[in-house]
């Protein structure tokens, strides 16, 4: 039974991003081992996936002194564990996780590039950064970027090395969980006590966005493109789904002073049922500065909630502008402000959109699909690396 050791840095990445892909693998052959630092979601990530959790120590931010801490951890780890597959996601874990798994003779190193974190960054951090990337594009053996408009994006840059990339099948890192994203898997009754929470009323016109309210993300032009809105239209409200890092990435304090004051705005912090919020939602806007390979997309689009969105990067593999939703201008206001006021007067153009992304969804996105992808690339490499070793052996022999 071959090994294989998925790595992320905090343990809700592999309860949120990769949920149900470590359970699959483990019922398709595969002894998991999965690694993270300590956190949130370690207590229910075991029960879930049915596999063994490790800890090793790991912080998102740029520490050297911690990273290096960590590195010989996970080098110790991984030479007593013997894995066939080491496999990581996210930035800070894929650069501990392919160096140390190189160290210790790992001879399969996967690492799925799902976003570059310097693409919105400057001066010495962006070089920090890039620098970062291409070390651990340099230890891994095969490196997976989760759509192929950030693929496109490292090639026409020279950033890794373009024979060890693939995208596996259409992109995404764990497709689209479809049993539980559509809308008649909802719970009536708890449709009905989120309406409640939210005080909501149907002559509202509700905007939803999903994820870490931080500058990246957008919340900055979001908030002010909503408010300059509600001036015209006092029945719009926004709702945000996350919670602050600004410790990472914070968002400034004018914009931090209308999310907490403006009459409009519905701020419910973290959620783990994004779902029915997407269907009560006139449309879910995402705004991101960069992406890799949104998830938050393909929840909406299954749930039949009209997009809008930034063109970018991964955004753009997902919605194609004028068919699966619309798309705006990243960093720029007033585009977001035209786009979402024309929306506002097109709501059956944005459902035709909507049932068309649900088609494309359910055709390419399927997570059934794409985790059994995930599993016969695992057995191609495999396969391939037992080949080559064993022709390696008989030519030293002859």
């Amino acid at each position: 039974m071959p090994k294989l050791i998925r790595v992320t840095t905090v343990p809700i990445a592999l309860k949120y991003l990769l949920a149900g892909q470590m359970r699959y693998m483990k019922e398709n052959g595969y002894d998991v081992i999965m690694v993270s630092a300590d956190g949130e979601g370690r207590e229910d990530l075991e029960k879930q996936e049915g596999c063994e959790h490790h800890i090793i120590p790991m912080t998102r931010t740029i520490s050297p002194f911690a990273d290096l801490r960590s590195l010989w951890k996970m080098y110790k780890f991984l030479k007593k564990e013997k894995p066939d597959i080491v496999h990581s996601h996210t930035p800070k874990a894929g650069l501990i996780a392919m160096v140390a798994s190189k160290w210790a003779g790992v001879k399969i190193r996967i690492h799925t590039v799902a976003g570059l974190r310097f693409m919105t960054s400057k001066g010495l951090t962006r070089k920090l950064l890039m620098r970062m990337e291409k070390i651990t594009a340099h230890h891994a053996t095969h490196i997976w970027p989760n759509s192929f408009s950030l693929l496109n994006y490292i090639k026409d840059t020279r950033l890794l090395p373009v024979k060890k990339m693939e995208v596996i099948g259409f992109g995404s890192s764990n497709g689209i969980n479809l049993s539980r994203f559509s809308p008649e898997n909802l719970e009536p009754v708890r449709v009905q006590t989120i309406k409640k929470d939210l005080n909501y009323d149907p002559q509202h016109i509700y905007m939803l966005c999903v994820g870490r309210i931080v500058k990246d993300k957008g919340i900055k032009e979001l908030v002010h493109t909503f408010a300059r809105l509600y001036k015209s239209n006092n029945r719009l409200r926004l709702i945000l789904v996350g919670s602050y890092e600004d410790h990472l990435d914070p968002i400034g304090e004018e914009t931090k002073e209308i999310l907490t004051t403006h009459p409009g705005i519905i701020m419910t912090g973290w959620r783990n049922d994004v779902e029915y919020f997407m269907h009560i939602s006139f449309a879910l806007i995402h705004p991101s500065y960069r992406e890799g390979f949104p998830n938050v997309l393909l929840q909406a689009g299954a749930m039949y909630c009209p997009v809008i969105c930034s063109r970018i990067e991964g955004n753009v593999d997902i919605v194609d502008d004028k068919e699966t939703g619309l798309l705006f201008e990243a960093q720029n206001e007033e585009s977001l402000y035209q786009v979402l006021r024309n929306a506002l007067t097109i709501p059956d153009d944005l459902n035709k959109y909507a049932i068309g992304l649900r088609r494309k969804i359910e055709e390419k996105f399927d997570q059934k699909i794409l985790h059994g992808k995930i599993k016969d690339k695992y057995s191609e490499i495999i396969t391939t690396y037992q080949s080559h070793t064993r022709n390696r052996k008989t030519t030293i022999f002859l």
